[in-house]
């Protein structure tokens, strides 16, 4: 076998080896990735412990009942699998031309956002981009874009430091509603004071607080509030807010066209001065990720900006 042979061969063994690596951090198990693989555990087992002796590193912290990536295991991950998607578009672009440029782009967002500005907009990319399928995802839990495979997610609040690279796209002022029947019947609150004799309507989720953070003389005060409902996610609290049911403290982007419309009548909006939260776009491979993932980010990001800005 020549040096070119050679070098091709590991080259070969290198891509297995990382197709191998990234089925086993995305399913979690050994046994799991050795079953889609049609291996053996010991063999997908013994093929991880190859790369690691090569690098010299440890990349898995295996217990007995779950694997974790270490530091230099994310590294890895996320370098080989913008190697694999990267290989698999060159080869999309050169057999089919770069005007078919195509492949899956995951997209993770919370609802709200999802539903009143990422979704109208996809008819639109697809014109552009008719080969592109979008795998979207919504929640207004955070995801964790390596586990989960997870190319770009658009998220509201503070961001954790990482090592994703983020783009902000603007920031959504929170809003105290409620439907105008609810206000007709328990009347309209003016101090905080006020809260503890209304519904107030809140969320479930692990980021979320049963305290509403409002101005009072200049100070803001944590203010311990309860309802009926608590959801996780901010569909169900607008909806149940729309038939009446309490008080809801939302992001503005989320209940724009029902203040608009009447459908809900915003109250003690000096409570809430200055309470915001930044929305961000993260993403995985900052300046080297897939061109369809560039593409859809080039895309989205001036129209949610100018979406972001164009508050009631």
């Amino acid at each position: 076998m020549n040096q070119f042979h050679r070098w091709a061969s590991q080259m070969d063994n290198r891509a297995g080896e990382m197709q191998v690596f990234l089925r086993v951090v995305e399913t979690g198990s050994f046994s799991e990735a050795a079953r889609l693989l049609m291996m053996t555990p010991s063999t997908v087992s013994k093929l991880i412990g190859r790369i690691e002796a090569r690098l010299g590193v440890r990349l898995l912290e295996r217990s007995t009942r779950k694997l974790s990536l270490t530091t230099e295991g994310r590294i890895y991950y996320d370098r080989s699998k913008h190697l694999l998607d990267e290989l698999d578009e060159i080869e999309v672009e050169l057999s089919q031309g770069a005007a078919s440029l195509g492949g899956v782009v995951r997209v993770s967002t919370s609802v709200g956002l999802g539903v009143v500005a990422i979704e109208p907009l996809l008819p639109v990319f697809w014109q552009a981009h008719p080969k592109i399928t979008i795998d979207l995802s919504l929640s207004d839990e955070m995801v964790d874009l390596y586990l989960d495979r997870t190319d770009v997610a658009f998220r509201v609040g503070k961001l954790d430091s990482s090592s994703l690279t983020a783009i902000k796209l603007g920031s959504a002022q929170r809003k105290i509603v409620a439907a105008p029947e609810y206000l007709a019947q328990h009347g309209v609150p003016q101090t905080i004071d006020d809260l503890e004799h209304h519904s107030c309507l809140g969320f479930n989720f692990r980021r979320s607080s049963p305290l509403w953070p409002l101005r009072d003389s200049g100070r803001v005060i944590d203010r311990n509030v309860s309802g009926p409902l608590m959801a996780n996610n901010g569909a169900t609290v607008r909806h149940m807010a729309l038939a009446g049911m309490g008080l809801a403290r939302m992001g503005e982007f989320h209940i724009r066209e029902d203040l608009r419309s009447g459908r809900l009548v915003e109250v003690m909006p000096h409570a809430v001065d200055g309470d915001c939260e930044d929305i961000h776009a993260v993403f995985l491979g900052g300046g080297q990720m897939p061109h369809r993932v560039r593409a859809f980010l080039d895309f989205m990001t001036p129209r949610l900006r100018e979406f972001l800005a164009a508050a009631v």
